[in-house]
């Protein structure tokens, strides 16, 4: 990013001409997009460049776009803006496009990802002005694949950091239920869950529990907090120190989540996208300045928040897919991101990844984590549309052309 506006900057004066260039930051979640926004804003406010945030919940008019040097999006957002041929006044002087989450590729929402990023290379080859491309993933295994949809120079333009580069090394643990009933399923995985937090915070560690519903969050976090009163092991989950329960019970009363206000004074804390931002702030702050030692989240907290913990225990694997109806395997991506926030390195020699899953399904995520499976194109699933956008955008006007456009996808 600064190599880029440090084209634009006049050596002698030290001036940036503002309006010559753009930055485009393509990041996966809203949650996400705020927070690099934060970042971005308060490092290059000293450079006077602006930084803005253009998703379906933060709009911008024209000319706060064409006053806005980083805008920060959605894949949604930037393609629906790059379909537009009616105005390209600033989508030309784009000279920069990050890509954060690129093995979204692989997700249901890797056609949008794909279809934005061969428009762009396309369009430079077409037009001959050349916009840097930049993909970031923290779980790629397949790199050189993506790199060479990307059109880089395997020479100077890959870079590829394995295991050896993680702050903290991951220990990893797996556990498979063996039970078929699923009430009887669920209550063993809860019991296995809250054996492996106390065994943690008894250790003074903290812990994220990842479920996979927003009404999960709570029910987990309720069921670990009464098992722990009548076991009366209550006090494990609580810091020792008198300003640590101070605090929590204070909060408590501010926080307007009701589940959130009866659980925050025992120690435990939840996080989901239907929480308010204020209530999900508040949680965070607690859990990173360790009030509280657990926190029961939804993967939302994985993907959208910096936010680091000793121990993350995954409880269950399967997610319900209301598209399919039925539920389905919590995705290599998700499961990755989530054991990414496992280990502190200012704090912690390791991290610990525990994952709770169907006996059935071990073999799957050993595997997974293990040897990583190839992150492939969606794009097939949605080529229609795209195509008939690329139609009325005007790109495409005949066979050859089509022909043409397929081979800067992905597939």
């Amino acid at each position: 990013m600064l190599r880029t506006i440090g084209q634009y900057r006049d050596e002698k004066s030290g001036a940036i001409d503002l309006d010559s260039f753009k930055i485009i930051y393509v990041a996966p979640m809203k949650a996400l997009v705020q927070e690099q926004v934060q970042q971005f804003s308060a490092r290059l406010a000293p450079l006077g460049i602006r930084v803005a945030e253009l998703t379906g919940d933060s709009q911008m008019t024209k000319q706060q776009i064409s006053e806005t040097q980083v805008i920060v999006t959605t894949p949604e957002k930037w393609d629906v803006i790059t379909r537009k041929n009616s105005d390209t006044s600033y989508t030309n002087l784009v000279r920069l496009l990050i890509v954060d989450e690129i093995h979204l590729l692989h997700d249901d929402r890797g056609p949008v990802v794909e279809s934005i990023l061969s428009r762009t290379i396309r369009r430079m080859d077409q037009t001959h002005e050349d916009v840097r491309v930049v993909g970031l993933s923290a779980t790629l295994p397949n790199y050189k694949d993506v790199a060479a949809f990307l059109r880089v120079d395997p020479k100077k333009g890959l870079f590829y950091f394995d295991a050896s580069y993680r702050p903290c090394p991951l220990k990893q643990q797996f556990i498979g239920v063996t039970e078929k009933k699923a009430i009887k399923r669920f209550q063993i995985m809860n019991e296995v869950c809250y054996e492996k937090v106390l065994d943690q915070v008894t250790q003074d560690n903290p812990v994220m529990v990842f479920v996979h519903s927003r009404k999960e969050t709570a029910k987990t976090a309720k069921f670990l907090r009464d098992l722990a009163l009548e076991r009366e092991q209550q006090t494990q989950f609580i810091s020792p120190n008198g300003a640590s329960r101070a605090i929590l019970e204070e909060e408590s009363a501010k926080v307007q989540d009701s589940s959130l206000k009866d659980l925050l004074a025992f120690g435990f804390g939840i996080h989901h996208a239907g929480m308010n931002r204020a209530d999900r702030a508040v949680t965070e702050e607690l859990f990173a300045e360790r009030h509280i030692k657990v926190l029961v989240c939804t993967a939302t907290l994985a993907w959208g928040v910096n936010l680091p913990a000793h121990a993350v225990i995954i409880k269950g694997t399967q997610i319900y897919n209301p598209e399919k109806g039925r539920w389905s395997e919590l995705s290599p991506q998700d499961v990755l991101q989530m054991l990414g926030r496992a280990g502190r390195p200012q704090y912690d020699q390791y991290g610990e990844g525990i994952i709770i899953s169907n006996h059935t399904e071990l073999q799957y995520y050993t595997s997974l984590l293990n040897q990583q499976l190839p992150i492939e194109s969606q794009f097939v699933s949605k080529l229609v549309d795209n195509l008939n956008a690329e139609i009325v955008l005007g790109s495409i006007r005949n066979r050859d052309e089509a022909v043409q456009w397929l081979a800067y996808t992905y597939l």
